[in-house]
């Protein structure tokens, strides 16, 4: 929750600010007061919020009916939606903030002054908000800091996290329907995922790759719950994935910590990847799951890190010779105590 409201937050604060600096670039100095800033404040504040609120509607399942059609007919419909909601906040504040009516030579003058830029602005920050949504908030911030132009050893926690039996789903349900399921899957779990502090770095097929760093925040397990966290909403939305694909949705994940080496690849198209000994080792837990019919398993490397809540139950697997490695890992499978 207070990760989600923070954006909301920051667009409050944009929106006031913005409010007070065009009074600032616009207005008569006879009109510089104290009371006229603040208002004008609450209107940057109000249109700011509006816009925001209107971009997380697109963002939203709510708003699937556009998702299937044309890139420039779904853009040219966010762009005039946003410029009729930021229009029509602009218009109902005035009267609310200034104790008047709205009058004509403000609605020749004014009115289009606060429009443009208010528009230019909310759109500004959803496409900002978009890259962040594309690579991750911590990912644009260094890259756009040079930080992976040289590849960069860091300490991480992965969690490799796969669909349970999707090629027999293919064969079954047709490749269509399990790209479907595959997409309201992923889109389900973000949540939990970004409530635990997790970045997701890629998707590769039925799989999901989330990573945290390894620092104190880990010792408290935020990872293993993140990924009972996911079960608990699959497990609320049962109903609906049975109303819409005949089944629920299983899955298993791999979890290991390690050092990892990061660095942007490619020219025509850049990306960040993950490289290491640590990436290997947990994507072979996480195939490791189906041979022994555990849902997750983590490795010690990992546990040693974290003291799990008492509401876990921890069963040592021994030591485990994973495909296409020497050395032995020891494997831990965590479960819900009943």
């Amino acid at each position: 929750m207070y990760r989600s409201a923070i954006p909301t937050v920051v667009i409050a604060v944009f929106g006031m600010l913005f409010g007070m600096i065009l009074r600032y670039l616009v207005d008569s100095p006879l009109e510089a007061t104290a009371a006229n800033y603040l208002r004008s404040g609450f209107h940057g504040m109000g249109v700011a919020l509006s816009g925001w609120a209107t971009h997380l509607y697109f963002a939203s399942r709510r708003s699937k009916w556009i998702s299937r059609w044309p890139l420039l007919m779904d853009l040219a419909v966010r762009s005039a939606a946003m410029a009729v909601v930021v229009a029509l906040a602009v218009l109902s504040l005035e009267p609310l903030l200034y104790w008047h009516g709205i009058e004509t030579h403000w609605l020749a003058d004014t009115f289009p002054r606060i429009v443009a830029p208010a528009f230019f602005g909310t759109l500004l920050v959803g496409v900002v908000f978009e890259l962040t949504r594309l690579v991750g908030s911590r990912v644009l911030f260094n890259v756009a800091l040079g930080r992976y132009r040289t590849p960069v050893r860091e300490e991480r926690v992965l969690m490799f996290l796969d669909l349970a039996g999707s090629t027999s789903l293919a064969e079954s349900m047709g490749e269509l329907r399990v790209q479907n399921l595959l997409t309201r899957f992923f889109f389900d779990i973000d949540a939990a995922i970004v409530a635990h502090g997790g970045e997701v770095h890629a998707y590769v097929g039925d799989e999901v790759i989330v990573t945290w760093p390894l620092d104190d925040k880990m010792s408290g397990g935020r990872c293993v719950d993140c990924f009972f966290a996911i079960a608990n909403t699959i497990a609320g939305k049962a109903d609906s994935y049975r109303q819409e694909f005949g089944m629920v949705p299983g899955f298993r994940a791999g979890l290991h910590a390690g050092p990892v080496v990061i660095s942007e690849c490619g020219s025509s198209h850049r990306q960040l990847a993950y490289f290491g000994d640590t990436v290997n080792v947990t994507a072979r837990l996480q195939e490791h799951c189906k041979e022994v019919g555990r849902n997750l398993l983590v490795s010690s490397d990992l546990l040693r890190h974290m003291k799990l809540k008492s509401a876990f139950a921890v069963e040592p697997l021994g030591e485990v010779r994973l495909r296409g490695r020497a050395a032995a890992i020891e494997v831990f499978a965590v479960e819900r105590r009943i």
